[in-house]
């Protein structure tokens, strides 16, 4: 069946020449009428050539020229995809909607800190971080691969990722030096691999390096200037690790200081110290990518100077007043303390009067009245007291004090108060014919005077009733009361300050 030939749907021109009747022609003004036969063999061996009318925008009426004709064996020639295609019947296809393109999803970023965790004669066992970003999926696992030295091949060690961050490549062979990576995975693609350093030798680590630190290392070795170092530090490790110095993180002056090492530890000497030869030292074993660190504070101080002045503040009495200021220099060492002397001007001597005193300011008593005195402190660290002291430049009189005593003037105190009831009356309850005593406490000045009372009456003198006060606590004492001498109890106390009561109530009861 040959195929049909699409047909473009032009606007109609502005104006139009007259050309005689062509039945193989199709003119625009024609398009919408002309129709395609149902029967094939109605179709002429010489296919129809169509022409197109002038384009709208054209300033001229001249037509364009008529497209070469089409070979009805051949298949249809394709549409732009910016021209709308027409259907059979000359209507225009509907264009697709184009969709946005989803976002592309994020691998995880590269693990962390990989190390070798331990050598044998077959394997290899490695160490990791996960990575510090996951991506847009979160991470399947970790993929391990190795390359020989002299060699551009990386070989998977495990198909299916690992979930562990720690793996062991066996199979390996002796004396091989490879280089392991890993990377992490996830449905979003795979992560930038991270790699060893260095290339690792395979080969059996009988024991791995360990440093055993002196316990008098561990914390800050102090040593004064002059004397020697010789630090000894034993350590473990086969077959031999290597051994590395540094101090603050830079490679050890051989000037300075001399290593020496061996099989099972290593020497650290100076032959005379000084205050610069103080740092941090590092100590390294290493066994290929295996090894163990330790860190040796060293400070090396000698005595301090002395404070950087002294000031006698003030005299009285007894007594003298002192003041001074830290050393400038401390001797590489905190100062622990300072010791104050004093000296007779008549003897010339010096009499410690203060030892390891920790302020910088200081009372001195005990004086002889009459006799003038000079005074100096030295500073002191670990290393001792300063080879100088500072030596106040004026010198303390102790002056004689007038013999006629004038005691000092008081005031005196004004104890008045008002009445209080420091112990309240509490509710009671007892029982015909057996009897009960009240009590209550109070306190004021001048002596308050207690008056009891019973319903609001005042009791008087009633052989039933017997009242008494000692030392502030006020007592009511009922003998054998009856039904009749419940009520409310009240206990007032009154004196020039004012008054103050309480009460209570008594309930009697009848045994039944």
């Amino acid at each position: 069946m040959p195929a049909k030939v699409p047909i473009k749907k032009s606007p109609a021109p502005k104006a139009a020449q007259t050309k005689p009747a062509d039945p193989a022609v199709v003119t625009p003004s024609e398009e919408s009428s002309a129709t395609i036969p149902d029967n094939p063999a109605s179709i002429p061996d010489k296919p129809a050539q169509i022409t197109e009318a002038p384009s709208a925008d054209s300033t001229d009426a001249t037509a364009k020229p008529e497209t070469p004709a089409v070979d009805s064996t051949a298949p249809a020639p394709e549409v732009p995809a910016e021209e709308a295609p027409v259907k059979a019947g000359g209507e225009e296809a509907v264009e697709p909607v184009k969709e946005t393109p989803p976002p592309k999803d994020e691998p995880p970023s590269a693990p962390e800190d990989l190390t070798v965790d331990g050598i044998d004669a077959k394997s290899l066992s490695l160490r990791w971080k996960a990575p510090e970003k996951e991506g847009t999926f979160s991470i399947d696992g970790y993929l391990i691969e190795y390359q020989k030295e002299n060699s551009q091949e990386w070989v998977s060690v495990n198909k299916d990722p690992s979930i562990s961050t720690h793996y062991k490549i066996q199979n390996l062979n002796t004396g091989d030096k490879i280089l392991a990576r890993v990377k992490a995975v996830s449905k979003a693609g795979s992560s930038e691999p991270i790699a060893l350093q260095n290339y690792v030798q395979i080969r059996e680590i009988v024991d791995r390096p360990k440093i055993r630190l002196p316990r008098n290392l561990r914390q800050t070795f102090v040593k004064h200037v002059g004397e020697a170092v010789n630090l000894v530090i034993p350590f473990q490790g086969k077959p031999r690790p290597q051994v590395h110095w540094t101090k603050n993180g830079q490679p050890l002056d051989q000037k300075q200081a001399s290593v020496r090492n061996s099989d099972s530890d290593t020497i650290l000497f100076i032959r005379k110290a000084e205050r610069k030869d103080s740092g941090v030292y590092e100590l390294t074993v290493q066994i290929d990518d295996l090894e163990d660190k330790a860190k040796i504070n060293i400070k090396i101080a000698e005595r301090p100077g002395p404070p950087k002045s002294i000031k006698l503040v003030d005299v009285w009495g007894f007594n003298a007043a002192l003041e001074w200021t830290p050393p400038l220099d401390d001797g590489n060492a905190e100062i622990t303390g300072y010791t104050v002397q004093k000296s007779d001007k008549k003897t010339g001597e010096w009499f410690t009067v203060l030892e390891n005193y920790h302020q910088t300011n200081c009372t001195v008593s005990d004086l002889i009245i009459g006799n003038s005195y000079y005074f100096r402190v030295f500073s002191e660290n670990l290393c001792g007291l300063s080879e100088k002291a500072a030596v106040t430049k004026d010198c303390a009189f102790i002056k004689k004090t007038a013999i006629a005593y004038k005691p000092p003037e008081y005031k005196e105190c004004d104890f008045a108060e008002a009445p209080q009831f420091t112990q309240p009356l509490n509710d009671r309850t007892t029982t015909n014919g057996y009897t009960t005593k009240l009590f209550c406490s109070v306190r004021g000045t001048p002596k308050p005077r207690i008056v009891w009372m019973k319903n609001k009456m005042e009791i008087r003198e009633d052989p039933k009733f017997r009242t008494l006060v000692n030392q502030g606590v006020c007592s009511l004492e009922i003998r054998k009361p009856s039904p009749f001498d419940g009520g409310v109890y009240t206990c007032k106390a009154i004196n020039p300050l004012g008054e103050a009561t309480v009460d209570c109530k008594l309930n009697v009861k009848v045994p039944q």
